[in-house]
């Protein structure tokens, strides 16, 4: 019994559009089912708007402390709704990438509605019953809101809502301190808030590099943001105008809260039990191949759970066209994922951590590290904290990396293009432009030569013994 479409994908983010927009290129017949708005939450609601505020907040930070450079101004102040225009702005001039109209013209046919598995080959939307050779689930990923009592009452934000208001809360309490809740919480800080993160671990963005996080911490400090350790947010209360929320046994009294605790996938509505596909409170269980155990229906991006990236996404959606249109052979890899938190100074990752290298390989590793305190393009714009900290095997292959620093994001690339193509660390000493901050990688990986020609006494001796036979010689 023949089908109506090569692939249906149900979900517009960043995954479900990447698959929808490659099959119609590739001439197959596509429908792409969204409930909402095209561009999911990266648009409407993460990367797109939280960068826009960030840049404006940095503007901000940079206007206030410009008498270091001599610059003086003395007319200092913020026009909150104007940057919060900014941010809309932004998300207007990238919407039409992501449009109906755009889709439709690539030859996708673009369904507007809430719909849900009937059967294991059947997904209905407005009445309209789709078959396909093959589904893709990209229904993306919510907040997650803890079970705080008196929460709910008494009001909070979230990602989804945070980027709607006009006027900057004078004091702002932020639950969470993961990427999502620094990012926000330095930035809402910087245009004008009182901002507390509640933080339930010992450090600032747990996942990191703890060296790398405690640079991000320092600067919080200094900026004057106050930051409570190890405690949970258990209890909220409305007080007049203003909400109470205890942390373990302390009271912090703020205009509004903002909740960063992480995502829940989107796997509720759809009936998925129709369609024969497992999953859990972490997300659609997959596959390397990113199939469910519905063989012809795929998953990706953070419905899955996992990396929760949009990029890892895009990454995912290329696994899922191959194997979706064509032959299910291909295996998603996870080897070389970078990742950055948009903190002032950023914070880049890729691969394992010092911890996670010793564990894995011993104490046969390098770790090279390069402060930025010494790249002298770093001097010249007062942006000398942080480091590039590289970790390899002794003969020279990069298991991870972590800059935190100014453009880390930027200069995270050149150590994740090394990776990719496994290319030893001495790769990246190879002639970088002067000055830059770029110099700090290079830096980094020559270091290795240097470590081991020090440790190589062999060496040492032959070199002493061949330059003194030269001098002799004249």
């Amino acid at each position: 019994m023949g089908v109506d479409y090569d692939i249906v994908v149900i979900g517009g983010g960043s995954g479900g559009l990447v698959i929808a927009g490659a099959a119609a290129q590739l001439n197959a017949k596509v429908a792409l089912v969204e409930k909402d708005r095209l561009g999911g939450d990266c648009l409407w609601y993460g990367c797109v708007p939280s960068k826009s505020l960030i840049h404006t907040a940095r503007v901000a930070y940079e206007v206030k402390n410009s008498q270091r450079f001599g610059v003086h101004t003395n007319n200092y102040t913020i026009n909150f709704s104007q940057a919060m225009d900014h941010v809309k702005n932004v998300i207007a001039a990238i919407e039409p990438h992501d449009s109906p109209q755009r889709f439709e013209g690539l030859g996708v046919e673009v369904i507007f509605g809430s719909g849900k598995f009937i059967n294991s080959d059947v997904f209905e939307v407005n009445e309209k019953k789709l078959k396909a050779r093959a589904f893709v689930i990209a229904t993306g990923s919510r907040p997650n809101i803890p079970n705080i009592s008196g929460l709910k009452e008494s009001g909070y934000l979230t990602n989804e809502d945070v980027f709607s208001l006009t006027n900057c809360p004078e004091s702002l309490a932020i639950i969470g301190a993961g990427p999502i809740g620094c990012e926000l919480g330095q930035s809402f800080h910087r245009l004008g808030s009182k901002v507390t993160l509640i933080n339930s671990r010992s450090h600032l963005l747990p996942k990191e590099d703890p060296e790398a996080a405690d640079v991000i911490e320092n600067q919080f400090i200094k900026e004057g943001i106050e930051i409570i350790k190890n405690a949970r947010a258990d209890k909220v209360e409305s007080i007049g105008n203003q909400k109470k929320v205890w942390a373990n046994e302390q009271e912090v009294i703020v205009d509004e809260i903002l909740v960063c605790t992480g995502r829940s996938p989107n796997v509720e509505s759809i009936d998925l039990e129709a369609a024969g596909v497992e999953y859990d409170k972490k997300g659609v269980k997959v596959n390397d191949k990113l199939q469910t155990s519905n063989s012809k229906i795929y998953a990706c991006g953070d419905v899955i759970g996992g990396y929760q990236f949009t990029h890892v996404a895009s990454h995912e959606a290329v696994t899922v066209i191959t194997n979706a249109l064509f032959f299910p052979i291909n295996k998603v890899s996870y080897q070389v994922i970078p990742w950055t938190t948009f903190t002032d100074p950023e914070l880049a990752r890729v691969g394992l951590t010092e911890s996670q290298a010793k564990e894995k390989h011993g104490h046969n590793i390098y770790v090279l590290k390069q402060e930025f305190s010494d790249v002298d393009r770093a001097q010249a714009e007062a942006a000398t904290q942080g480091f590039s900290k590289i970790i390899v095997k002794e003969n020279g292959e990069i298991l991870g990396a972590h800059l935190v620093g100014k453009s880390a994001g930027e200069l995270i690339h050149e150590i994740v293009l090394a990776m990719s193509n496994k290319l030893k660390v001495s790769a990246l000493s190879g002639i970088h432009v002067y000055p830059t901050l770029s110099e700090v990688n290079s830096k980094a990986a020559l270091s290795l030569r240097k470590r081991q020609f020090s440790q190589n006494q062999g060496l040492q001796n032959i070199l002493s013994k061949f330059f003194a036979i030269m001098r002799s010689l004249g």
